[in-house]
């Protein structure tokens, strides 16, 4: 079996093939799936070259650990993204726009906050390697392909990491229910990173304190958070909205 990184489920695999088919060594796809779907992802691998294999259910079950593959595996090397925070900050054009995820544990999270970031266009998601998920095939195929396109960086001391992001003058901007103001009377316009807390106990307490700032999410129902992947893609087109408006 290949050693090279797994990726599942036909939106991450699909992703790849389109993006860097040269990268999959091997796709292994249920040969009891027949349908339109399949045989487009199929005849896509073959076109670029790439190794498929059909195999029984049981045994995609038993290489992910879930049924939730879809029915498609794909064993790929690692794409070249920014290594460091200096390295992708360094080719940065214009004011950067950054995520920060400080303790989010469930890959599923994580991979929805991966997708929302892509979306909104930030340049990285950055996240402590301790109390925190990594980038896991789980991870992965809930991203649906934004694990392969937006820079994942892990670093080991967020809060030494937060100020060394002051020093090159990026505005830090928590999340917080009593935030000093809303989240519509923030300023996105420069180099910002957005910092969100976990999904239980929010931010830690030097995390917090690092930042400038601090926002809170209106709310007009009967709830009182919001999920974190959908608070960061509010607070992500929220600063995205604000860069088109200065620009047009």
């Amino acid at each position: 079996m290949s050693k090279n990184k797994m990726i599942f489920g036909f939106h991450a695999v699909t992703s790849r093939l389109r993006h860097e088919a040269s990268s999959v060594e091997e796709i292994f796809f249920d040969q009891a799936r027949d349908d339109r779907r399949m045989k487009d992802l199929i005849a896509h691998a073959k076109a670029a070259g790439v190794r498929v294999m059909p195999v029984e259910s049981e045994r995609l079950d038993k290489i992910v650990g879930t049924r939730r593959h879809q029915g498609v595996i794909a064993f790929a090397s690692q794409l070249a993204l920014a290594r460091n925070l200096d390295e992708l900050l360094d080719a940065v054009e214009g004011p950067p726009l950054l995520l920060v995820l400080d303790g989010i544990t469930d890959p599923h999270n994580l991979g929805a906050c991966l997708r929302v970031a892509d979306g909104a266009g930030a340049h990285a998601v950055i996240a402590p390697k301790d109390r925190s998920v990594g980038l896991n095939a789980t991870a992965a195929k809930v991203a649906s392909g934004a694990a392969e396109s937006v820079p994942f960086i892990t670093v080991t001391n967020l809060a030494r990491t937060l100020r060394e992001l002051k020093e090159r003058d990026i505005w830090l901007i928590g999340t917080s229910d009593d935030g000093d103001k809303t989240l519509y009377e923030g300023d996105y316009t420069g180099p910002t990173a957005i910092v969100m807390g976990s999904e239980g106990e929010g931010m830690r307490r030097l995390t917090r304190e690092t930042c400038d700032v601090l926002v809170s999410i209106p709310m007009f129902g009967s709830v009182e958070s919001l999920n974190v992947s959908v608070a960061s893609g509010v607070c992500l087109y929220e600063a995205r909205r604000q860069r088109i408006a200065r620009e047009v």
